[in-house]
């Protein structure tokens, strides 16, 4: 059986339940209980999930992603982490998870399309630094053989009435959509084949305001 860890922000907490069921008895899923937030934290905390979470060393894939934190602008001032940090701890996180998972095939998504126009509060993300950070993440991976998975692509022309809010993607369609695009890469990438999951009875992980974060 196939492992797989799947690494990253709410957006990822929005799918990746739904991977794990689309796998089930093909692959084991392993992410952490919680949003992964910077590029910073992941680099700091991806080794301590492993030993949290009883994670096998003999991943096959880790999916992952970093930079919706990293972009978030909450006065005015720009993003919150500065292109060349973000583009040095890019290529930290990829250096260590082949450290930590040696052997497995490693996938960075780019982060998802925002609805900008709808930010109504000092938190606020634009479509454009994203593009620019997303550029430089991949410029960073492409001396690697990691593979990169353009979240933002395929969220930048998504209906709305796939989007939970400004952000995210947390409802029935947003979901299976999310969903169903990691799954393909995922598949793709080791060879298996996912089983159809129902959105309609599809129950999510039980997440929290409180550790999912903004």
């Amino acid at each position: 059986m196939k492992k797989i860890v799947l690494i990253g922000d709410s957006i990822r907490m929005g799918y990746d339940k739904y991977i794990k069921d689309a796998l089930a008895g093909v692959a084991e899923v392993y992410y952490p209980d919680e949003n992964c937030k910077f590029a910073e934290y992941v680099l700091r905390f991806i080794g301590e999930w492993k030993k949290r979470g009883e994670w096998p060393s003999d991943i096959d894939l880790v999916h992952w992603n970093a930079g919706l934190w990293d972009v978030l602008d909450v006065d005015g001032e720009g993003p919150l982490t500065s292109l060349e940090y973000y583009k040095e701890a890019i290529g930290r996180i990829d250096r260590r998870i082949r450290r930590i998972f040696p052997g497995a095939k490693v996938v960075f998504a780019t982060s998802t399309s925002v609805d900008e126009e709808n930010y109504k509060n000092c938190h606020k993300r634009n479509n454009k630094t994203i593009r620019e950070y997303n550029e430089a993440a991949v410029s960073v991976l492409s001396g690697t053989d990691t593979v990169i998975n353009d979240l933002y692509a395929a969220t930048e022309n998504l209906l709305y009435e796939c989007r939970s809010d400004m952000t995210h993607f947390n409802n029935p369609k947003g979901t299976e959509y999310m969903g169903k695009t990691v799954l393909s890469v995922l598949c793709r990438e080791l060879g298996i084949d996912a089983k159809e999951v129902s959105i309609a009875d599809f129950e999510p992980e039980k997440y929290t305001a409180d550790n999912i974060g903004y």
